[in-house]
Formats: structure tokens, sequence, C-alpha cells
């Protein structure tokens, strides 16, 4: 019967073409049933042509097993329909609800069928596919929320020791006039400093936190009226630390739609971490293709060190230099977060023969989102 249906092609066929074809079927085959019973029926009543008791329930008998023939054909038509194109994709749709209420989205969900529980067994399996990178995405933003917030109290316990310390030093000695005026004013400068720090690293938590709020704006322009508005801050932001930079573009289209101020934001900063590091020379890149933007930005300084492939785009991390950005060492990790808003990535690396690299991309054609 498998074999029937399959070469019949049940299985491409809608549920109301297959509830029809199957009906015919069915109809067809109680009606010869019947025909039978009636051929039947006629030679009993032939053969006892004179018994009046066995003419006599020949008519009943043979309502009757038309009715049971009856019954059987529709219980076996809906027992077929139900095998054949309901139990399969009722069952998989069911497994799949047990799967999504206990958070399983680790699965997909394959039916082949043209009918309408084949396009419904795909839009839950896109469905599902968007529940599973959503959680993902919540539960990177949450990890990293995790991260951030133990690398922010980290970084609070140096200053807050320093000003808990000069607190009690004051108050040891100062009411015992045992501290000279230059050793007061030494205090209080210190104080000052880690106080000022605390500031900055409320201001960089508070714009991360707006950050996670920016929305994309997107609109269409000309890639090379993008490339120019790029190329200008590059030549502002290299020339101010006695750098040279060269630029090349390999673009699929002429125009591009992108956030350009997102896109600047993230260009502007990879630029000035560039400049910062390189000896002599930036290298730019600048890439249109297969519905991307990457912007790759090299340096011929010492590039990142092990350690730093690993951390530099960690919040409040500074590397081995002493002095900070005016991110205060969250320029990559913000960059990040301004890529993946535009559903791009940012990537580090080392070149071969030395010198850093970063590549920032960004998905294009975004309208409005």
């Amino acid at each position: 019967m498998a074999q029937i249906m399959t070469w019949l092609r049940l299985e491409r066929m809608s549920l109301l073409q297959s509830f029809i074809f199957l009906c015919s079927l069915t109809l067809i085959g109680v009606l010869s049933v019947i025909v039978v019973e009636f051929q039947g029926a006629e030679s009993l009543r032939q053969h006892y042509d004179g018994d009046s008791t066995v003419n006599g329930w020949i008519l009943p008998s043979l309502v009757a097993l038309v009715l049971l023939t009856v019954a059987v054909g529709i219980v076996l038509m809906a027992s077929l329909f139900y095998r054949w194109k309901l139990r399969k994709p009722l069952d998989i749709l069911m497994k799949a609800s047990e799967k999504i209420s206990s958070n399983d989205l680790g699965f997909r969900i394959s039916y082949e069928s043209k009918d309408e529980l084949g396009e419904l067994c795909r839009v839950f399996e896109i469905m599902r596919a968007q529940l599973e990178m959503n959680y993902k995405t919540l539960w990177r933003s949450v990890e990293e929320r995790k991260q951030l917030n133990a690398i922010f109290a980290h970084d609070l316990r140096t200053p807050l020791s320093v000003l808990k310390g000069n607190f009690e030093f004051l108050t040891t000695f100062l009411p015992q006039n045992k501290i000279t005026q230059e050793k007061l004013l030494d205090v209080i400068q210190t104080m000052n400093v880690h106080i000022v720090r605390l500031e900055h690293y409320t201001e960089a938590m508070s714009s991360i936190q707006k950050l996670e709020d920016i929305p994309v704006r997107s609109s269409m322009m000309e890639t090379e009226q993008l490339m120019a508005l790029l190329n200008e801050s590059a030549r502002q932001i290299i020339r101010q630390s006695g750098k040279s930079f060269n630029t090349s573009i390999t673009a699929d289209s002429n125009r591009i739609a992108v956030d350009s101020h997102l896109v600047l934001q993230v260009f502007e900063n990879i630029t000035a971490n560039a400049a910062r590091f390189a000896a002599n020379h930036v290298n730019i890149k600048y890439c249109i293709d297969k519905g991307y933007l990457s912007i790759t930005v090299t340096e011929d300084g010492p590039g990142f060190s092990k350690v730093g492939l690993r951390k530099a785009m960690l919040p409040f991390y500074r590397g081995e230099v002493s002095h900070a950005n005016e991110h205060r060492g969250l320029g990559l990790y913000i960059c990040k977060i301004l890529c993946e808003k535009h559903e791009g990535s940012l990537d580090i690396d080392n070149v071969p023969g030395g010198g850093g690299q970063v590549t920032a991309s960004f998905l294009t054609g975004l309208i409005n989102r």
C-alpha cells in the first residue's frame, strides 16, 4: 500500500486534494463491494425463491451489510488519510513542541511533504531557528554582562582601596596635627586622581548601557561617497600621529546601504588604534562583496601579543601600555558591539612579518531597522 501511495505521489497533494482522492478511491471500492453484495443477495433470492422465510431476511441483511460496508469504507479511508497525511507531521510537531517547552533548541524539523502540514513544519523550523538564534544572542549578552560587571567590580577595588586607606590615614593623623601641609596636599591629590578614575569608569559603564539601545539606521548612499568620508577621517586621524597611510577598495556595487554614522564610529576607533601603535605606516583596505562591507586596517607596529589576541576585545583591556585611550580600554569592545548590531563582526590578527590587523564587517542592505 505504501508503494502505491508513493507511486500516486500522495505526499505531493494538498490536504484537500488528498482527502478528495482517498474519498474517491473509497467510494469506488465501497460501490464495487455493494454491487457484489447485491449480486449475492439476488443469487440467494433466486436460489430460495420458494422459501418465504429465507426471502424475508435477505433484504434486511442486505441493508445491514451495505451499511456495514459504508462504515468500514469510511473508517478505512479516515485511517489511511491519518496514516499518510497526518500522523508523521503531527508527531514531528508534537516532539518539537515538547523540546522547545523544555528549552531544548538543538534539533531540526524535517518533513518533505508539499502539503499544508509540510509548509507548517517548514515555518515551525524557521521559528525554531529564530528562537535558537535569539536564545544564543540573549545568553551571550547575559554572559558578556556578567563578565563586564566582574571586570568593572575588579577595577573598582583598587581606587576604592586607595580612597579607603587615605581616608583612614587622614582620620587617624589629621586630628593630631601629625600631617604636614605638603603630605596633606599629596594625599588629597592622590584621592582626587582616584575619584576621577571612578568617574571615568562610571561614564564608561553608562556608554556601554547606551550602546545596547543604539538602533541601526541604514540608508542608501553612493559607495564613493562613503569611501571619501572614511578616507577624510583617516587622513585627519593619522596625520596627527605623523604616520603615513594608503587605501585600496574592491567593490561589486556602486551603491551601498549601511548606517554611515555607526560605520564611521567603528572606523575611527580602529584607525586611531592603528595609528597609535604603527611604526610608520597604516594600510586600509575596503571590500564590498556578497552583501558585506569589510574594512581591514593593518599597521606595521609590533602587533598583538598572545594575550592581546585573546583579550583585546574584552572591556577595560588596555594591553601593556601605561596610558589609556579615550574609551578607557573599551575601544575594541565597543567596536565589537557595534559591528554585531549591524549583523557583522570584528576580528583581530597579526600579519606575517609583524603588525596588527583589525577587520570590521557590516551587513549591507539593512534599511531603517
